[in-house]
């Protein structure tokens, strides 16, 4: 079996791709990542990208990204700190995914991004947070979820603290649901 192809759209600094990229590259993961699509330009992942000689594109429009994807054949589409809205068109449903801060449904939606999550939770006085993959279904942080990673918050955690934790959550739980896509897709 081929390794599926992967796009990956991003808006800052590509930590999500750089550990996909890991996996990859390692062999720990059945995919190759053939493009970056970011919304903005000058951002750090674009540079991550480069470096690792994939094809990246700048791209703000919906329509126009899909274009893209399809032009390089693009199995699956991983958001990894992705900030705009996609319109999700019919050949790609079921095909994108999105890795959220925190436990799907809490702390989601428009606005709740970055540390943006992590101050919410904190201040919610929950003592769990977590990651959460799940398809994308054209709104903001909604749309099934694929798996949840749990993380406990820590009596004294910060933001940064927090965030830590829940990223390391991250770069296991993106590679296990696309190893789970892989195997309920193709």
């Amino acid at each position: 079996m081929r390794p599926i192809r992967i796009g990956v759209l991003l808006s800052g600094t590509g930590r999500t791709l750089l550990n996909l990229l890991e996996h990859t590259k390692g062999g720990k993961l059945a995919a190759e990542i053939v493009c970056v699509i970011s919304d903005r330009e000058g951002v750090k992942g674009l540079d991550h990208a480069a470096a690792a000689e994939i094809h990246s594109f700048v791209e703000p429009d919906s329509e126009r990204t899909f274009a893209i994807l399809r032009e390089h054949r693009v199995d699956l589409v991983c958001l990894g700190g992705y900030l705009r809205l996609l319109k999700i068109p019919e050949d790609y449903t079921g095909r994108v995914l999105n890795i959220h801060p925190a436990l799907l449904p809490k702390f989601g939606g428009p606005g709740f991004f970055g540390t943006k999550v992590h101050e919410a939770v904190l201040a919610s006085g929950d003592r769990e947070s977590g990651c959460t993959v799940h398809y994308c279904d054209g709104k903001y942080d909604e749309g099934p979820i694929l798996l949840r990673k749990q993380v406990p918050v820590e009596s004294g955690d910060t933001v940064e603290t927090l965030a830590d934790r829940v990223f390391a959550a991250e770069c296991e739980a993106y590679p296990e649901a696309i190893r789970i896509w892989i195997g309920t897709s193709l």
